[in-house]
């Protein structure tokens, strides 16, 4: 049987938060969910606008709108300054729409993520000049660090407003006006908002203000497509406030109403706008806007979200699937790599400890050298001299799913430039238990000449290091996890529990879907139980395709596993616990119920 944690044990109404009680009535199953992700009031629930938090609690947006507000009056020259990822894309093209459309003189710049890295340096500072000639810079973001950036716009007499969400202990910049609910002393009651939600208050606010004042405005909730993308791509955690952004988005593009170049990036992946989910903004439209910043310059995916024509927005988003295509070559190139040298060193580290052919293993160590690699049972930090730092978070993240570890990945910042001296640039991702930016300023506060740069969040990081302390850095952050305890490393596999035979039905798959914003925070539903296999299909030797009988279902369900391990099946099973969620599959015009296997058990 699954080793599985519970996320709600009981199966009575009258143990249920009092709110559920009634809809535990309908569904007992949904009222689980709910009370499983810790809903117990009533307002937690509602999707209305009017729920979100006042933007008022947001320290430094009240001096931020009124900067813009007189910026937008005497016709100021405004240069918005992004980032290089689906979080900054959306929140550049959300400024960029919402400030023209008030009358504001206004132009974007990205930094090139192989020519000027992350955040408001001044180095893109002095091109931002070169360039446009601002009189006034606002970050998307970004810029919550860049004290220098910041001292070199004000020297050319530029007013500086950060919008920003990342974490920081250290003094913000003296900007003229911060924006960012994890600022120091901000008391912002949810501090899940990501760069686009920030700009959205912002933007909403400054609306209010120059309605109220009789000015050009614009109604900003219009633009809530690019706001749920960008919280669902950026992996923002679905708290109420983010749940309702989210909902609203979805609900814009399912009728139509979202940016064409959203509507055209959906036509590249053949997806069908009315039926868009949640989570499909992370999987299929997230990756479309990503790859302009990974692999060319993400202007291709901002000019997609701001293209107001549709032969435009079609042209850009073909753009962008071409260079989908060619990311996700270049990452299956670097996780077949990746994955060969882990278990080059697992075999390397089982020869050690057995004290076993040690000629051997002192080989494969030396063969290694190069790509300047490490592993351990707590971490997984690898580098090579010629990956390419477009998708080294991609690799990371698929390194910390496949071995349940914090896993970094690092590539030069020039392939040409691949001496000691010389920089690489590391991606990380991140376990629950193990807040991944706190770790590597452990490392920076220990040994402050070891990271030249570093930011992010608990689950997701980017730092900077010269390449010839990188064995010392990979030293110093596994002495940080060590002090981790045992617990946090071993992978808790959580259940929703045993569906009722009713459950098993399209009608029910459809209303767990619509029923709330799932994702991040807010974890989807999955369930498990025990069936018996009617029969079973290996499909293109790598998926597992079962049909199964549960009791009190008088039909049978049919269940799919992608990429199934071999070596846990047997073709003689008759029964199976499985972790599961469901899914409605679609073939040929037809809609049936499927179960998506996450786990798999045999049954003796």
């Amino acid at each position: 049987m699954l080793n599985l944690t519970p996320r709600y044990t009981s199966t009575r109404i009258d143990e249920l938060p009092a709110l559920l009680q009634p809809l535990a009535a309908q569904s007992m199953t949904l009222a689980r969910l709910y009370a499983g992700r810790g809903i117990v009031q009533p307002d937690e629930l509602e999707t209305q606008l009017a729920g979100l938090l006042p933007a008022e609690q947001l320290k430094g947006i009240i001096e931020a709108v009124r900067l813009l507000d007189v910026a937008i009056d005497e016709g100021q020259r405004i240069l918005i300054v992004g980032d290089f990822d689906c979080d900054g894309a959306t929140s550049t093209a959300l400024m960029m729409r919402a400030l023209t459309a008030m009358g504001a003189k206004v132009d974007f710049l990205v930094p090139d993520r192989f020519k000027y890295g992350y955040g408001l340096t001044p180095e893109i500072v002095e091109l931002g000049i070169e360039t446009y000639q601002p009189q006034m810079i606002v970050t998307v973001d970004n810029g919550i660090s860049s004290h220098e950036g910041v001292a070199r716009a004000q020297a050319d007499g530029i007013t500086v407003i950060i919008t920003d969400h990342h974490l920081t202990t250290k003094e913000t910049p003296p900007a003229e006006a911060v924006v960012n609910p994890n600022q120091l002393d901000c008391n912002f009651a949810s501090k899940a908002l990501v760069g686009v939600g920030v700009g959205f208050y912002v933007l909403g606010r400054l609306a209010k203000l120059r309605r109220e004042a009789g000015k050009s405005t614009v109604q900003v909730s219009q633009y809530l497509d690019l706001v749920a993308l960008g919280t669902i791509a950026d992996v923002g955690v679905l708290d109420k406030n983010n749940r309702i952004l989210v909902h609203h988005g979805l609900n814009a593009i399912r009728q139509g109403r979202g940016s064409l170049g959203i509507l055209a990036l959906l036509e590249q992946a053949g997806r069908d706008p009315k039926n868009l989910q949640a989570q499909d903004f992370g999987f299929v439209l997230g990756p479309r806007i990503n790859a302009a910043g990974r692999m060319d310059n993400m202007r291709i995916g901002i000019e997609c979200l701001l293209a107001d024509d549709w032969a435009t927005a079609q042209r850009l988003a073909q753009e962008l699937e071409q260079l989908n295509r060619t990311r996700r070559q270049v990452e299956g190139e670097m996780r077949a790599q990746a994955d060969s040298i882990v278990q080059a060193l697992a075999v390397a580290d089982t020869s050690i400890e057995a004290d076993a052919d040690a000629e051997k293993s002192d080989d494969i160590i030396v063969q290694h050298k190069l790509e300047k690699k490490t592993t351990n049972n707590r971490s997984i930090v690898l580098y090579q001299d010629d990956w390419h730092q477009g998708v080294i978070g991609i690799v990371a993240g698929r390194l910390k799913e496949s071995h349940y570890l914090p896993s970094i990945v690092f590539a030069p910042a020039d392939t040409e430039s691949t001496g000691d001296d010389d920089a690489i640039k590391g991606s990380a991702r991140s376990i629950a238990g193990v807040h991944i930016r706190d770790a590597i300023e452990q490392v920076a506060e220990s040994y402050p000449d070891l990271i030249s740069h570093f930011g992010g969040h608990a689950m997701a990081a980017g730092l900077t290091l010269k390449r010839g302390n990188f064995d010392a850095f990979v030293t110093a952050f596994n002495a940080v996890l060590a002090q981790m305890n045992d617990e946090v490393f071993a992978e808790q596999k959580f259940t929703d529990g045993a569906l009722q035979a009713s459950d098993f039905s399209l009608w029910f798959a459809e209303h767990l879907a619509e029923s709330s914003i799932w994702g991040h925070g807010f974890a989807p539903p999955i369930f498990d139980g025990v069936f018996e296999v009617l029969n079973y299909k290996v499909l293109k030797d790598k998926h597992l395709k079962l049909s199964l009988r549960y009791p009190e279902v008088q039909y049978p369900i049919e269940a799919i596993q992608f990429n199934f391990d071999s070596s846990v099946w047997d073709y003689r099973a008759e029964k199976v616990h499985i972790l599961f969620e469901l899914d409605i599959n679609e073939w040929n015009g037809k809609q049936s119920l499927q179960l998506m296997i996450k786990d798999l058990a045999l049954v003796k």
